[in-house]
């Protein structure tokens, strides 16, 4: 077992480490494997796992996100009618921001929760006992464009400077409906038991917001894609079709200004996203994706979910960990195919997952023992089915992998 004297060792190199850094001055042996920290020590207890997570908290903070906020030094709330108004005050600033909640019609108070980033396409509160939690996250963070950068109540607070992207600065705004829930029983709803939802750019910010903050008990980011719960690697290997990391950051103010410098250099990154899905874990996890946009890479999110997945396995939480992609469907449109691993997830349950409810691991395939498109069918160790369903073929990527495409 680590004592706290290693843990806060490791945690001051690193961070030593990433105030000199540079796309070729990190150590590349850490690159993919979530249990080899930066010094090259390999990660065999909990209580390590526990500091390569924080390192891996502040390898995400520094390099691509940006970084967190502790709790301003007040936040208070107050309750009418169904909305809760929250006010954050820190060095003489102050900013308020509301959240909308919808009751269900069954069910007790405490309600469990989903806080729904722009309302959210999954199908909340249909399931029975769940409050929604409607986010308007633009207020917290604008993410037009480029020229949205530093604007929001966020950057009220802190300064238009501050390294935040909008994925961060999300997070930490729901944070604070957390808190805000906590210290005001009167809006009925069981802090303990709250999931986070969102789709496309607001599925990056629920998995965002699942990563970083520990109080979420259900983590379901929708059609998240690149930036989201795909392959930076994979998605650079897979060329135009599907959204890279410097195309990204041009696009929109998502992530720090310091991913700028690594975006054409993913390989050099001492992480990747199913190293961001880590971070959740062991908490129940279900990442949802639609194979018929290429632009979001289905296979970059298959490879990085297939990778969390191990991860959920090494820390005994495998049954915690969901990965759900088929197609058929437009963009942010949830399709009832999928309505069974959202149950599994826990959705239709009284209290949202926080120890006994699972939600396996899903990854829809057709029958006649043939793999789904995306899916695996080869490499070596491998003992599941082989043939492809119609028009994709078993690909050979490399010895370890073949996939159906």
């Amino acid at each position: 077992m680590l004592s706290t004297i290693p843990i806060k060792l490791t945690l001051l190199l690193t961070t030593a480490l990433l105030q000199t850094a540079s796309p070729t001055s990190i150590p590349r042996q850490a690159a993919c494997d979530p249990f080899t920290n930066l010094a090259g020590q390999r990660i065999t207890t909990s209580d390590q796992w526990t500091c390569r997570q924080q390192e891996l908290s502040l390898l995400f903070q520094t390099m691509e996100l940006g970084t967190l906020p502790l709790k301003p030094s007040s936040v208070t709330s107050s309750f009418s009618g169904n909305t809760l108004s929250i006010t954050c005050s820190e060095s003489g600033k102050s900013i308020s921001f509301s959240v909308s909640i919808t009751y269900p019609s069954t069910g007790t108070a405490p309600y469990p929760a989903i806080i729904a980033y722009g309302g959210g396409s999954i199908p909340i509160p249909a399931p029975a006992g769940v409050a929604m939690i409607t986010y308007n996250n633009d207020q917290i963070a604008a993410q037009s464009d480029q020229s949205s950068r530093g604007q929001g109540l966020f950057y009220t607070l802190y300064g238009s400077t501050h390294s935040a992207g909008a994925l961060i600065a999300w997070a930490w705004g729901v944070d604070r409906i957390l808190d805000a829930l906590t210290q005001t029983p009167s809006v009925r709803i069981n802090p303990s038991s709250i999931g986070v939802t969102g789709c496309s750019r607001n599925g990056k910010g629920a998995l965002v917001a699942g990563a970083f903050v520990p109080r979420i008990a259900l983590t379901l980011p929708q059609e998240s894609g690149s930036g989201g719960d795909a392959s930076w690697r994979i998605s650079d290997s897979i060329g135009s079709s599907t959204q890279t990391a410097s195309e990204i950051v041009g696009e929109n103010v998502w992530f720090s200004t310091a991913f700028n410098a690594w975006a054409t250099r993913v390989s050099s990154l001492p992480f990747d996203h199913h190293l961001l899905a880590g971070l959740v874990s062991p908490r129940p996890l279900l990442a949802i994706e639609n194979t018929d946009y290429v632009w979001l890479g289905p296979l970059s999110c298959y490879g990085a979910m297939s990778a969390a997945k191990l991860v959920y396995r090494a820390v005994g939480a495998e049954d915690r960990f969901g990965f759900s992609q088929v197609g058929g469907h437009s963009h942010c449109v949830f399709p009832g195919s999928q309505q069974q691993d959202l149950d599994a997830a826990g959705m239709g349950t009284t209290t949202l997952p926080g120890g006994s409810s699972t939600t396996g691991t899903v990854i829809a395939t057709p029958t006649a023992n043939c793999q789904a498109r995306w899916a695996q069918c080869g490499g070596m160790g491998y003992t599941g089915g082989t043939c492809c369903v119609s028009g994709t073929t078993c690909t050979v990527l490399n010895s370890y992998y073949s996939q159906c495409l």
